[in-house]
């Protein structure tokens, strides 16, 4: 990493605004871009939402570089992932598409094979990337989905036939990624170890670390991975790791990067590193007021802070080798946040909203978002300055479109070989701050663990949520399971977000929101079906 600490420099970091908007005027090249997707994190996590969240110093972990990049940038008070549960969001994510298009309408992918969710003749985010010219990296929790080969080098069809010496089949590199060091799903089940399963030639977990297709720690011995291979307490160290890999790789590319830098924490067990490059994680997390929280599930939490702060400071001190004497910071789209709301109902984590992970209420997909990008507008980049406030709609699904305009890319068809972004909207004006953007038609979060006391297909609950229409409020209309399975449209509950932020007072049967309530049906109409769109 070459560091570089001119005169110049030192100003632009810490004479104040007027430098950073000198710096903004300035033509660059195509941003990098990193996305950092924290694992079960609700925005009442980070004491950057500490005033949305109402905490006190006393319950508000301090998450200092989530801070710093909340004053460099914009934080976005109405995000959502596009479903409360990770392989959902993380398929929208990456395809700009509603996963209940799919077959998986609900829940998650279980097991170590896991047929991939995503269609070979889909054109991902990444790939739309590559084609604009970007390096693509992902580190980390990919859960959408694996092939493995048998021992002749044929499919496997699961991982009791699977051959782990052979190179895999289908893993993020056949998707758009470049570079992949990872795991299958959530790191207690991404290998042995985990949850007291024991590495055994016979063990049902695994397989553990891949690296692009290869298997870490594979052995003659079936199942079995090499000793040490695995440890789900030092999933941390890793990830970090494998991120600088690539960061280190791109130090004089001429080629724009993307890093998607997926983190298992904070999902349970927690399981925090106790150090990560010498600075220490487990036992160092601390709420706002000093006190340390004496909680490994903080402590977890605090890992993503320091993953975030060590990325941002590689970016601050390295130079660009595209723009010659500036730091990678200037021209580089940084994005924090999380792909559903917490995962326990605690108001300290969640917020000011109803539920949590697993949930269609808004606790369940309300998730911090913060973005900065200083040459392209997207806050000051100027880490004295308070930052700005976004309260308009964003789904994670609409940064596939805000990146294409990024990248200068048209979005590809919605129908046929080569479609994608199916339900995604560009948010580069909202990104850049502008008062008056208003994010077109709805987002369509779904999953909703309060329609069934079981695992069944009545939790395929959909939402039409949306801050437009004939009445001014902030939209939300629930479907019951049968739109997402059949496109049919039953309304079970309306609420105004705007006065009701628990979603308590059900507005359905009220003859006043005729008129909304129509509104809504026809946005979801209009999006209804597997071969549907809402972009």
């Amino acid at each position: 990493m070459r560091k570089f600490f001119t005169l110049f420099f030192s100003l632009l970091l810490f004479h104040g605004i007027s430098s950073a908007q000198q710096a903004v005027a300035q033509p660059a090249g195509k941003p990098n871009i990193v996305i950092f997707l924290a694992d079960d994190m609700g925005a009442g996590d980070s004491s950057a939402y500490q005033d949305w969240a109402e905490n006190s110093d006393g319950d508000q972990l301090y998450t200092p570089a989530i801070e710093e990049l909340a004053r460099r940038g914009i934080r976005f008070t109405d995000a959502h992932s596009p479903h409360s549960r990770c392989t959902t969001t993380r398929y929208a994510l990456m395809t700009g598409r509603y996963c209940w298009r799919t077959s998986v309408k609900h829940w998650v992918l279980f097991g170590n094979h896991g047929d991939p969710l995503i269609e070979r003749d889909r054109l991902t985010m990444p790939e739309m990337l590559q084609q604009a010219g970007y390096k693509t990296a992902m580190v980390g929790k990919w859960h959408l989905g694996l092939t493995y080969r048998k021992t002749d080098g044929t499919i496997a069809e699961g991982f009791e036939d699977a051959d782990l010496r052979q190179p895999m089949a289908n893993t993020p590199v056949d998707h758009g990624f470049d570079f992949f060091y990872g795991i299958s799903r959530s790191h207690p089940t991404s290998g042995p170890g985990g949850l007291k399963r024991m590495n055994t030639p016979d063990q049902k977990t695994g397989p553990g670390w891949i690296d692009g297709r290869t298997v870490i720690g594979a052995t003659d011995n079936d199942k079995q991975l090499k000793k040490g291979s695995y440890d789900y307490w030092q999933v941390g160290n890793v990830i970090d790791r494998e991120a600088f890999r690539f960061l280190y790789s791109m130090v004089s590319s001429t080629q724009p990067f993307f890093l998607y830098f997926a983190s298992p924490a904070n999902h349970g067990p927690y399981t925090p590193s106790k150090e990560i490059a010498g600075i220490k994680i487990e036992g160092a997390s601390q709420y706002k007021d000093g006190t340390p929280t004496e909680s490994l599930r903080q402590d977890f939490v605090y890992q993503n802070d320091v993953h975030l702060q060590r990325v941002l400071n590689y970016l601050k001190e390295t130079e660009d080798p595209r723009r010659k004497g500036r730091p990678l910071l200037e021209n580089t789209i940084v994005i924090f946040t999380s792909d559903n709301g917490a995962e326990k109902n605690d108001k300290r984590f969640t917020g000011p909203v109803r539920s949590n992970k697993g949930s269609t209420f808004e606790g369940g997909h309300r998730v911090p978002f913060i973005a900065s990008w200083p040459l392209g507008n997207v806050g000051d980049g100027n880490d004295k300055t308070p930052g700005k406030t976004q309260t308009s709609l964003l789904a994670l699904n609409d940064l596939y479109a805000t990146f294409a305009e990024v990248a200068g890319e048209n979005l590809p068809p919605v129908t046929g070989t080569g479609c994608g972004a199916e339900d995604s909207v560009s948010q580069l004006k909202a990104m850049r701050g502008e008062k008056d953007f208003t994010r077109p038609g709805a987002i369509f979060p779904n999953d909703h663990q309060q329609a069934s006391s079981k695992l069944a297909d009545e939790r395929a609950v959909v939402a039409v949520r949306s801050n437009s229409g004939p009445l001014q409020g902030q939209w939300k209309l629930f479907l019951d399971h049968r739109y997402a399975f059949e496109g049919q449209l039953h309304a079970t509950a309306l609420y105004d977000l705007s006065r009701d932020p628990k979603e308590t007072i059900n507005l359905l049967e009220n003859p006043k929101m005729k008129r909304q309530v129509s509104y809504l049906l026809q946005l979801a109409r209009d999006a209804a079906g597997e071969d549907g769109s809402s972009r």
